[in-house]
């Protein structure tokens, strides 16, 4: 039977002794004592026979923790990582309302004549091919110009004369018949005193112009009852005498007046020369 350890028995009572580590003595000054193995130690306070039950104390677990690789290197990719994410908020939150810095507002003279000096030089006949090229813009830019001008003048012209067409076409419609214009010939020439001419001068416009107070010959231009030439002539018996009989009347039986006396005179001289 093997011998047991850590364990006798009592010779004289045959009951098993356990074996009692030695008494501790009190630490000195320096916090050491002794024991059957020498000095005290804190790391082996019962002896080397001792069952050791000693746990180191936490503040030297905590400086072991700190200062593992480990920790070293977690602690790094933590620092970096939040260096990142600072560099990204200061550019996500920059103030765009500042007016951006200029390129050239730190620009020295001697920064700038190291620019024009660095500049590559333009061949002159290169420059000359960029003239030509800006001539000839100008001048086509210039053409197109006058073809615009000419289109609107053609088209100011269309309008003016649609717009003529549509006043004739309008006045048509509100025009005095010659039936009328000749009633109102026969009373102006009355209030002149020429009720002996007035078959003369009935017969005179007749021929002009048939008692048309629009009649416009397209050779001479002439215009109205008592064919004015030009027609705006008229204008001295009224500001409407491209429209009203009366004022055209007025007009012719004033010319009369001052060239034949009469209408009779007047149609006299138109029977030898078919104008008066």
């Amino acid at each position: 039977m093997p011998k047991s350890h850590g364990t006798r028995r009592s010779p004289d009572t045959g009951r098993r002794r356990t074996r009692v580590p030695p008494p501790r003595e009190a630490p000195d000054a320096h916090g050491g004592g002794s024991g059957p193995n020498g000095p005290y130690d804190r790391r082996d306070p019962y002896g080397a026979d001792a069952t050791p039950d000693f746990r180191p104390p936490k503040k030297r677990w905590l400086r072991r923790a700190l200062t593992s690789n480990v920790t070293i290197m977690i602690v790094a990719i933590v620092a970096i990582g939040a260096a990142v994410t600072l560099v990204d908020i200061d550019r996500f939150v920059k103030d765009d309302t500042k007016p951006p810095k200029m390129a050239a507002a730190g620009l020295s003279a001697n920064d700038m004549l190291a620019k024009l000096t660095s500049a590559a030089e333009i061949d002159p006949v290169a420059a000359d091919a960029i003239a030509a090229a800006k001539k000839r813009a100008y001048e086509e830019h210039q053409r197109e110009l006058e073809r615009l001008k000419e289109k609107a003048k053609r088209e100011a012209k269309a309008r003016a004369k649609l717009k003529a067409q549509q006043e004739r076409e309008r006045l048509a419609k509100t025009n005095p018949s010659a039936k009328q214009n000749k009633a109102y010939g026969k009373k102006m020439n009355a209030l002149k005193g020429w009720d002996r001419c007035w078959p003369s001068l009935l017969t005179l416009w007749i021929h002009e112009s048939g008692w048309n107070e629009r009649a416009e010959n397209p050779s001479s231009g002439a215009y109205g009852i008592p064919q004015s030439l030009p027609g705006n002539k008229m204008a001295s018996a009224g500001a409407d005498w491209r429209t009203s009989s009366p004022t055209q009347i007025a007009w012719g039986l004033g010319y009369i007046k001052a060239r034949y006396d009469d209408p009779c005179g007047a149609w006299s001289f138109w029977q030898s020369h078919n104008w008066y």
